[in-house]
């Protein structure tokens, strides 16, 4: 029998915010919108505003349950609002939506992320950890090393705009400085147009990759690489164009992709190599300017002692670095273990790992054989308990996986711990896992697992502010066999 229309339950509209009303906003969201609440107990979401602001809005969308808008005016500001360092942030017409903070402190913007992390943690996978970690933070500005920059011929206004897209918008913001790239970069983004627009190709040019390296020996910034993304073949004219602003701007070297990233190639032969330097484990670490490596280069030599000193790893130790990439852990890694097993999902990436690691042999194995450390191809996302075991017990692990996580690696754990007789050839867990994440939910879902399912407890966690003015949350967690 169906319900007649009269049985049906329609679920209730709570009404609209009332023209004029006044809101207090109560918390921020990882969007950076501030949350509250109307006189009818409808959400609402406010772009611009900050916790325990009194403000009003206007509404760009509603829904039966919530509305969402932008802030319009402010009777009782927070104490947390600040003058945004960059002058094309903001909620006014042609706004960078490259970041979503500035307008915040950056210790309450660190405090966010905190609560995200404990958040996430507690309402998807159920897990309080015994301690937080005192946040791990770095320059706030000039700090991004890497970026995409978009590139567009805007016939209409005469000009070339380079650099992130407009907040809500597939237009390009015009972006005149940006104090988040690297100061010689901001510097150089006028330049750059005035040098795209020059181009004979300026119309089938749409985008810049930035990759910046260390001068050798040294953590300062040293190489700029630009990858230029072009449709069609460029002129000889355009390649003597493009020779001729690197050798005017000192540290650049420009490099071409015609089509996917495997045709990636350097214009000009020489110069110097693009690397970055981890001087605490004496690592200096080639890369090539599509590989990925941390955007945030300060942040990353902190995270890398940083999770060292919590895995604590001894010298009679067996360690995997699960997600290796190029071995910025597994270098580490290999100067303080016995034996480390980078794992990869690459056949590409374990190549150059192992690369990294024959050049860097001197000061990653003084005391022992280079055969102590390798790397192996693994498809990290359908892992096994077979496959695990395989690959042998180890004392300690370290895991830095993309956004997707680590869930098939939790559930092996999982399932090696409530079905012991997989447990072949003697193979026994680590005693402890130190995890690196750079999306909190993903973080939460695999800690759910490890703690409820695979015999752990989250002794630590804390946030590493990779990203500052920007929502993204990057943190880390240790578990530790119960």
């Amino acid at each position: 029998m169906t319900e007649s229309n009269e049985e049906k339950k329609v679920p209730a509209k709570t009404p609209a915010t009332a023209a004029g009303e006044w809101l207090k906003v109560e918390s921020l969201d990882l969007d950076a919108q501030g949350v509250a609440h109307n006189a009818e107990g409808m959400v609402v979401f406010i772009e611009g505003a900050l916790p325990f602001e009194e403000v009003q809005f206007n509404v760009h969308r509603r829904k039966n349950n919530w509305e969402q808008g932008t802030v319009t005016a402010i009777r009782r500001e927070s104490s947390q609002r600040v003058r945004p360092g960059c002058p094309h942030f903001g909620l006014h017409t042609g706004a960078c939506g490259g970041c979503k903070m500035q307008h915040l402190d950056e210790a309450a913007q660190v405090a966010v992320k905190q609560r995200a992390l404990e958040d996430n943690l507690w309402h998807l996978g159920k897990v309080r950890p015994e301690n937080v970690l005192r946040p791990l933070e770095g320059p706030a500005w000039h700090y991004r090393y890497r970026a995409r920059l978009s590139v567009r011929h805007v016939v209409k206004k005469g000009t070339v705009l380079i650099g992130f897209h407009e907040r809500k918008s597939r237009y390009l913001a015009d972006m005149q400085v940006c104090p988040v790239l690297p100061k010689q970069v901001s510097d150089m983004l006028m330049p750059l147009r005035a040098l795209i627009g020059s181009l004979d190709a300026r119309e089938t040019c749409p985008q810049i990759e930035l990759a910046c390296g260390d001068a050798p020996g040294t953590t300062s910034l040293g190489t700029i690489a630009l990858v230029l993304r072009h449709l069609e073949p460029l002129s000889n004219a355009d390649v003597g164009r493009l020779k001729a602003f690197a050798a005017q701007n000192a540290g650049v070297q420009w490099w071409l992709q015609a089509k996917g990233p495997d045709t990636v190639k350097l214009l000009e032969e020489g110069g110097m190599t693009l690397s970055y330097e981890l001087p605490q484990f004496g690592v200096t670490m080639p890369f090539k300017p599509t590989d990925f490596t941390q955007v945030n280069p300060h942040i990353n030599r902190a995270l890398v002692g940083k999770a060292l000193r919590l895995l604590d790893v001894q010298a009679d130790e067996r360690v995997i670095d699960w997600f290796c990439g190029l071995g910025n852990f597994t270098l580490p890694l290999a100067s303080r273990a016995r034996e480390v097993l980078g794992i990869e999902g690459s056949d590409t990436l374990v190549a150059r790992a192992s690369d990294n690691f024959r050049k860097n042999q001197p000061a990653t194995s003084a005391r022992r054989a280079l055969s102590a450390t390798r790397f192996v191809a693994r498809n990290l996302f359908e892992m096994t308990p077979a496959m695990l075991v395989a690959d042998g017990s180890a004392d300690k692990w370290l895991v830095d996986p993309p956004r997707e996580g680590a869930f098939a690696l939790a559930k092996a754990m999982a399932d090696l711990h409530l079905q012991p007789e997989l447990r072949t050839d003697g193979w026994t867990p680590p005693r402890r896992i130190v995890y690196v994440s750079c999306n909190p939910s993903t973080l939460a879902r695999d800690a759910g697992l490890l703690v409820h399912q695979a015999g752990y407890r989250c002794t630590f966690a804390g946030v590493i502010n990779m990203f500052p003015h920007t929502a993204h949350v990057e943190s880390i967690a240790v578990f530790d066999l119960a």
